[in-house]
């Protein structure tokens, strides 16, 4: 069974066929696909983006796709950046520039301050119908300093505190056992499974 990722980005695609490892499903992305889509993820919520994502490429894909919304939320910032998470230095930044603007933004605020949240809303669904639905969320702090050179987005700045190393620093198999992402995929888990049968 081929599952289609609505997203193009490398890195979550391979952090998703980790995750998936040991099953049947197949990955694809919309560009193996050649579907050129690109819904305007204007949601409040994750889960609203993720399900916009998920019925748009649903409707264009003969199979079951997998739709996620994810970011960063900081309690010091009132949640932000949220759901402009890859968006937070402007719609063309790139994740050194979305980190660069989220240091500035916590100069001065103090490591007790600095508690966050990475939040990921998983949507799966085939045609015009959502099949399940699932949010995995990993709380940490903000370093102020970026440490670690794996992982993507965020993850250098992200402290795992019961670990004691950034989401940079951890090795993927130990982060996708704690990841938000990880955390909604096997709560997704039984629905996927079903896929295979």
């Amino acid at each position: 069974m081929t599952l289609l990722l609505a997203s193009n980005n490398a890195k979550k695609r391979r952090e998703l066929e980790r995750i998936l490892e040991g099953t049947a499903l197949r990955v694809t992305t919309p560009a193996e696909a050649g579907l050129t889509l690109d819904p305007e993820e204007d949601g409040e919520t994750f889960a609203a983006n993720a399900r916009k994502k998920a019925l748009a490429f649903a409707g264009a894909f003969d199979g079951p796709v997998l739709a996620d919304d994810s970011g960063l939320e900081v309690d010091a910032l009132d949640g932000r950046p949220g759901v402009r998470s890859a968006r937070f230095a402007g719609e063309d930044a790139d994740d050194a520039a979305n980190r660069d603007r989220l240091r500035r933004e916590l100069e001065g605020v103090p490591e007790a301050r600095r508690s966050a949240r990475f939040v990921c809303h998983l949507v799966l669904a085939r045609g015009d119908e959502v099949l399940a639905e699932a949010r995995g969320e990993v709380d940490g702090r903000i370093l102020d300093r970026e440490r670690g050179d794996a992982g993507f987005g965020y993850d250098p700045l992200f402290l795992h505190e019961p670990s004691g190393r950034s989401f940079a620093e951890l090795p993927p198999a130990e982060k996708d056992a704690v990841s938000h992402r990880g955390r909604a995929l096997a709560a997704l888990a039984p629905r996927l499974r079903d896929l295979e049968a």
